[in-house]
């Protein structure tokens, strides 16, 4: 009996490591298991509990050493559950939806089981983007349709002036999305010195998060802002929930061999915006979302399946148009302080690239299997070189073409009016004091603006010929 008792011991699984990691939205374990082992996990209430059961396992980690801050565990309790299971409590300071799944060995770890703790109702930001600035974002091309529509082709009923009242210029941030690749259980490619690519595009990351941020009229938001694992469609996702503008991904390359070095960026390929064409049309998800309309401008309720494919189409290739055009300023930028492993944009099926409305970049910082490329990626001064380089390919493009409601687009119009070639309308102003203000005539003034009567609006935007 006791030779028998030894035996069921010595071939019980081990749990050799816990890992713990912690993102606004929820929080990911992961159990390090000598072998494959069933596990049980429940709910239990007053006081909020989970309750993670692994059939035929001892504990070999030290749960004391777990780093708890930042998540929904206050505590870890563990003991032994039917002689030779093992019994793992969390202890939760908040509500969570738990989800858990098993893992096969890879090339850098055993089996494991995941356990994920979701917060319900919790943004996966920190800081994310403000619900007005988001209602502005999401209907500015609508709005800036209307704004047209309402400009100069109404015929007042007689001939006094009509002012109508306009809302102000929104003047709204362009959001910048910074994806740093990869994090949490995911370390990404390791160079010869153990530097980790997780690390090393956070860092490039947060550099090109305080450029941003500080710059007037754009605003960074960031994907992942720590150590913690985003699945590649849910990166994408948060983007467009965060009414992005523009999503980058930062990342370094690798390869078998220590010679490649140098810098590459990517935009998605035609074939892999053909595929997601395809796959949004075919996701029932992906259909509702484009029903209620892609970021409120792309709305395809009243539209046959056949037409849906093609407008859905001719947004990816806008989009990828868009891509293409920053990705080259971007790549000019990164050639001033870096060698180029490519001289061109490449062109692949990322993943996190498919994002039918957002133009989308991923750039490959530099070759982390490359000694001398791993300790430049190292150091802070090539870290804030990269990161100028980037927002200044993006900077550039957006000054010459910032959206209708952005605070670099009424900052241009501003510029014009003072020209003298284009003129806002002030409250008060009528079409005679404007004309004579410019020493031009009334119908010259209704010529030039295709007015056919004396109706302007507050905030419109004339255009003052030449005398």
């Amino acid at each position: 009996m006791l030779s028998w008792l030894a035996a069921g011991v010595a071939g019980a699984g081990q749990v050799e490591n816990i890992r713990l990691w912690a993102a606004p939205d929820h929080a990911r374990l992961v159990f390090d298991l000598s072998a494959a082992s069933r596990a049980n996990v429940f709910s239990l209430d007053n006081p909020r509990r989970l309750v993670i059961d692994l059939d035929d396992s001892r504990l070999e980690a030290d749960v004391d050493r777990l780093e708890l801050s930042g998540s929904a565990i206050s505590r870890v309790r563990t003991g032994v559950r039917d002689g030779q299971g093992l019994r793992v409590v969390l202890e939760l300071e908040r509500e969570v939806e738990p989800r858990h799944f098993t893992l096969e060995p890879n090339d850098q770890y055993g089996h494991r089981l995941v356990v994920d703790l979701e917060y319900p109702g919790e943004s996966a930001v920190e800081d994310p983007i403000d619900p007005i600035e988001a209602m502005i974002r999401e209907q500015e091309i609508v709005a800036n349709r209307a704004r047209v529509g309402a400009g100069g082709t109404e015929v007042a009923s007689e001939p006094a002036v009509t002012l109508q009242q306009a809302q102000p210029h929104p003047r709204r941030d362009i959001i910048i999305a910074i994806d740093p690749g990869h994090g949490g259980e995911d370390p990404g490619a390791i160079g010869p010195s153990g530097v980790r690519e997780k690390d090393v595009v956070m860092e490039i990351a947060r550099r090109l998060q305080t450029l941003v941020n500080e710059a007037e009229g754009f605003r960074a938001v960031m994907i992942r802002d720590g150590d913690y694992y985003v699945g590649l469609r849910q990166r994408t996702r948060i983007a467009r929930e965060q009414k992005a503008d523009f999503f980058v991904s930062i990342h370094a390359d690798a390869f078998n061999s220590p010679r490649p070095n140098g810098s590459s960026v990517y935009a998605l390929s035609q074939r892999g915006a053909t595929s997601e064409t395809a796959q949004w049309l075919a996701a029932s998800e992906n259909r509702a979302d484009l029903i209620g309309g892609v970021d409120g401008n792309l709305s395809l309720e009243d539209k046959d399946e056949v037409l849906r494919g093609v407008l859905l189409d001719l947004t990816m290739t806008a989009t990828l148009n868009d891509s293409l055009t920053i990705g080259g300023q971007v790549l000019d930028q990164l050639g001033r302080i870096n060698r180029l492993h490519k001289s061109r944009v490449e062109q692949a099926g990322f993943m996190v690239l498919k994002s039918p409305d957002i133009p989308s970049l991923l750039i490959e910082t530099g070759f982390i299997s490359n000694p001398d490329e791993e300790r430049r990626l190292r150091d802070a001064s090539h870290q804030q070189g990269l990161a100028r380089a980037i927002f200044g390919g993006l900077r550039d493009h957006f000054q010459r073409n910032p959206p209708p409601a952005s605070l670099l687009a009424w900052q241009r119009d501003q510029n014009r009016s003072t020209d003298g070639n284009e003129y806002r309308i002030r409250p008060g102003d009528t079409l005679s004091e404007i004309a004579a203000r410019h020493g031009v005539p009334v119908a010259q003034l209704k010529q030039a603006n295709e007015l056919n009567g004396d109706v302007i609006r507050v905030g419109q935007l004339i255009r003052i010929p030449r005398s």
